[in-house]
């Protein structure tokens, strides 16, 4: 009996488990990509043991694909050796690894999974304890199907309220990250709950347990409820019952009440995510790229809001806007939907779906003296290109507001 993550533990090795304590345990997935797949890759031939379990093991091509350059393509193409080699049955090219990930039915509640990228806490939406792993303990875990593991203390964030008309959830997470700053939640797990959580759909949870790695948390972590189960069901292609664990008798670390109805719309400020202000205090900044894509905020309903807000208008003429799906299926269900037709008519650009100009790799490189509005997790220096560029986090509708401007706009003043 615990907290959340706690009764995760216990429940899959079968006794109490309480924070604090070191543990190994089973994984259920063990995820990789092209960026972090090739030094695991080097930890498993230098352990010379044969892979436990060819199943539990996911790989991506999602941060630089299609390859963008030759040191890409090379990474590419020692991934589909190793994959030929060892027979492995999951690889994807689909889109962005998390979201992937969960359209795929591989998280699933109570599970425990582990990848080779930091916002593997996604998986955190549904129930799951997701963690991000260096590249060596993910070629550990290919062998063992194990990995050991420090219970994390937790802190509960309960929310109440309904937000304000052009207030969406990353809005509020934005406004999360700005309280406890980046190392406020350092190895902790983070739980989000309260009405406020339970009202929102899957696509609007994943924000919280995916950025809680802005705020230094090993996992963050939503309650398996009946919008999981639904998801799951119907999105994901997964059969029930699901296991709906509940913190039970939980002791937190610190205990964090928020009424989402005093929120407005926020901007995460150059070079920190946690410089964040009410948009007011930047409304009016000038920008020369929007993006609107990633593991954080790239889902249909992203897409459609966005789409809402440009048609039947121009984005400003000196402002690029990329919008990246997170994957083929979001991309699909948008465009015979016409909101794709919709983006295009409004000048933005489309492009295939993947973590995109996220990283600096491709897709929207910013040069020296740029500014960008995105609806990316983080915003450090050099992140999408030159290092004497800025980048801003925002939602959305934000974005989309900002794009018809050329400069960061309030979303509630756009008709």
């Amino acid at each position: 009996m615990g907290t959340l993550v706690e009764e995760i533990f216990s429940r899959k090795l079968g006794r109490p488990v309480h924070a604090g304590e070191i543990v190994m345990a089973d994984v259920d997935f063990i995820m990789s990509h092209d960026n972090t797949t090739p030094l695991a890759i080097k930890a498993f031939r230098q352990i010379g043991k044969p892979i436990h379990e060819k199943e539990r093991i996911v790989l991506f091509f999602d941060h630089a694909y299609p390859a963008p350059n030759i040191a890409a393509a090379e990474n590419h193409r020692m991934i589909l050796d190793f994959v030929r080699e060892q027979e492995l049955p999951h690889l994807h090219r689909e889109g962005v690894c998390h979201q992937v990930m969960i359209e795929e039915g591989y998280v699933r509640p109570g599970a425990i999974i582990i990848g080779g990228d930091s916002h593997s806490n996604t998986y955190g939406a549904l129930g799951a304890f997701g963690a991000g792993l260096g590249s060596t303990e993910i070629g550990v875990a290919w062998v063992t199907g194990k990995c050991w593991f420090r219970i994390p203390e937790s802190i509960r964030i309960e929310f109440s309220g309904e937000t304000q008309p052009g207030v969406s959830a990353k809005d509020v997470m934005l406004h999360i990250a700005g309280l406890l700053g980046m190392d406020g939640a350092t190895y902790k797990s983070v739980e989000f709950g309260g009405d406020y959580i339970s009202g929102l759909s899957i696509d609007e949870r994943i924000i919280f347990p995916n950025m809680s790695t802005e705020v230094g948390a090993k996992c963050g972590l939503i309650e398996a409820d009946e919008v999981t189960a639904a998801y799951l069901e119907n999105e994901a292609g997964l059969q029930g019952p699901f296991e709906q664990l509940r913190p039970l008798d939980a002791q937190y670390e610190r205990v964090i009440e928020i009424d989402v109805s005093q929120l407005g719309p926020a901007v995460a400020c150059h070079p920190l995510v946690e410089n964040v202000k009410p948009i007011e205090a930047v409304e009016g900044l000038e920008i020369h790229e929007v993006y609107i894509g990633t593991c954080t905020n790239a889902r249909y309903g992203d897409i459609e809001t966005a789409a809402n807000i440009l048609k039947g208008k121009r984005v400003h003429a000196y402002t690029r806007v990329i919008v990246t799906p997170a994957s083929e299926r979001i991309y699909k269900r948008a465009l015979r939907a016409g909101l794709i037709e919709t983006l295009m008519d409004a000048g933005c650009v489309v492009t295939q779906p993947g973590c995109g100009a996220c990283i600096g790799r491709h897709g929207g490189i910013l040069a020296a003296g740029e500014r960008a509005l995105t609806t990316m997790n983080r915003n450090f220096i050099g992140r999408m290109g030159s290092p004497e560029a800025e980048i801003y986090l925002a939602s959305p509708a934000t974005a989309a507001a900002s794009a018809l401007s050329g400069r960061i706009t309030d979303p509630r003043k756009v008709e």
